[in-house]
């Protein structure tokens, strides 16, 4: 068999490098997906009932996924596996999936019997819609539609967390690739549901505009579904013959199985607040001018790519690394590959950061201006952006500081650090973004943009004012445990 690209003798920039590409290639996947969305809904109703129909499960996942995975499963995982005790990782690896298979299952059967409720959680501005449309001021009564799309959607997260435990068994392994390329089969679903939707309405002889995007919506969602199963199945086999001395249960008599609940706890607390920000700018941007949730979606796309490509790219391939090294004392090499693994992110992310702002305003207008999307929400969706990525420096910094606590077996600092992000993004939020509604697009644009507002934009900023707190204390609360670590401003 070939060596695989993550194999033991790499070292840490082809780990990343791997992990980067397959990051690439799936946010590739994602652009053409959000291009596809771009052109049949532009920045408006149905767009902003994608994106809210898409944020309940991306909650979820994200509380029960990745990020639970990494911090309490793989750190447990590649210790027994560096001590030679392979049987013994494969019986506790199958009760976290055990575990996980029965806390998503009632998840997903949760959000479609409470659909209603979560869209009403998740955007509370739509239930006036109904009036709106009564009155004439409006078009679309987005609650129905984003209920449908939610009911339709939701037991996509419990498959998504499955792939989640299917990441930390191949990242524990060494293999980077496969687990971080598999989200281009989930985009691929979604832009096959849309292609299939408006086929099959154009082979109508007459179909309504609002008919045609019910229907295209409802293809999207579906497409959503079938992803989320494919992501998941296409890593079963190669997982399955990593592993070893594997069977399912639900047992938390195993070893290590203890000592992975009890670091779920904060871990979720701590996934918990950052779904929670996430969740408080849905709410507060379904209170804006319409197309706001819309454009803080379509910015956010943008805004993750680096984050993903050159944090946690970095972040992932040096979790076992950093797991493995840690101890009972962290020394002085430890210590190292956590300063080098900083300047190698920030070699990448501060040109990044200085494009961005200097030329996003061309980078969203070359992805997404096409069909419905017009000049207007180029120049939204471009402000928006500007405001998340005076804060990306410290974003994706903070995504290796959290995980060098993870490592250390120190999950509820990021905890109560996170707490921290968010009181401070919510309290800028509030006055800024309401600030800023009252003030049309035009006004800065040169007059683009009717109906449109910059409220967005507030709620960005605001985040990224968070995001510069967070990094300040991670790295206060390390330079406690370990040594000074020095961020690499120069």
């Amino acid at each position: 068999m070939a060596a695989d690209p993550g194999s033991r003798g790499a070292g840490l920039g082809s780990r990343a490098a791997t992990v980067a590409s397959g990051i690439l290639l799936s946010r590739i996947a994602g652009f053409v997906r959000d291009r596809a969305v771009a052109y049949w809904f532009g920045v408006g109703a149905y767009a902003d009932v994608f994106r809210t129909a898409l944020r309940g499960p991306n909650i979820l996942q994200n509380l029960l996924g990745e990020g639970t995975i990494s911090a309490a499963f793989i750190p447990i995982y590649s210790r027994l596996i560096e001590d030679g005790r392979e049987e013994d990782a494969g019986r506790f690896a199958g009760a976290i999936l055990g575990l996980l298979i029965a806390a998503a299952a009632v998840v997903a059967l949760l959000g479609v019997v409470l659909a209603p409720e979560i869209v009403t959680l998740l955007a509370p501005g739509f239930l006036t819609d109904a009036e709106h449309v009564a009155a004439g001021t409006a078009t679309v009564d987005r609650f129905p539609l984003a209920v449908v799309a939610v009911r339709i959607i939701f037991p996509m997260t419990g498959v998504l967390v499955l792939s989640a435990w299917a990441l930390g068994v191949l990242n524990s392994h060494r293999r980077f690739f496969l687990p971080y390329v598999a989200p281009v089969l989930w985009n691929v679903a979604i832009i096959v549901g849309l292609a299939v939707a408006g086929a099959g309405a154009s082979a109508s002889e007459t179909v309504a505009a609002a008919d045609l995007r019910d229907r295209l919506l409802i293809g999207a969602c579906l497409g959503a579904l079938a992803g989320g199963a494919l992501q998941f199945g296409v890593q079963l086999p190669l997982v399955f013959r990593l592993l070893r001395g594997f069977r399912l249960s639900i047992s938390i008599r195993i070893e290590g199985v203890r000592e992975a609940v009890r670091a779920v706890g904060p871990v979720i607390a701590g996934r918990g607040v950052y779904q929670l920000s996430a969740y408080l700018d849905l709410l507060l941007a379904s209170l804006l001018a319409a197309g706001a949730v819309g454009a803080l979606g379509w910015a956010q796309t943008l805004y993750v790519l680096p984050v993903s490509l050159f944090g946690m790219s970095v972040a992932a391939a040096e979790l076992p690394e950093l797991s493995r090294q840690s101890g009972p004392e962290a020394g002085s090499t430890f210590v190292e590959r956590l300063r080098r693994s900083l300047r190698q992110m920030a070699f990448l992310i501060v040109p990044t950061t200085v494009g961005y702002l200097a030329f996003g305003f061309l980078l969203v207008g070359a992805l997404y201006r096409t069909g419905r999307f017009t000049v207007a929400d180029n120049w939204l969706v471009y402000l928006v952006l500007a405001g998340y990525t005076v804060g990306l420096p410290a974003t994706t910094w903070s995504r290796l500081l959290q995980n060098a606590y993870y490592a250390l077996r120190d999950t509820r600092t990021p905890a109560r650090i996170a707490v921290a992000r968010v009181t401070v993004s919510a309290a800028a939020a509030l006055p800024m973004m309401f600030a800023l509604d009252r003030v049309p697009l035009g006004r800065v644009a040169g007059g683009a943009g009717t109906g449109l507002f910059l409220g967005a934009a507030g709620l960005s900023a605001a985040s990224a004012l968070g995001a510069w707190t967070e990094l300040l204390l991670l790295r206060r609360g390390l330079v406690r445990k370990v040594s000074a670590i020095a961020l690499p401003a120069g």
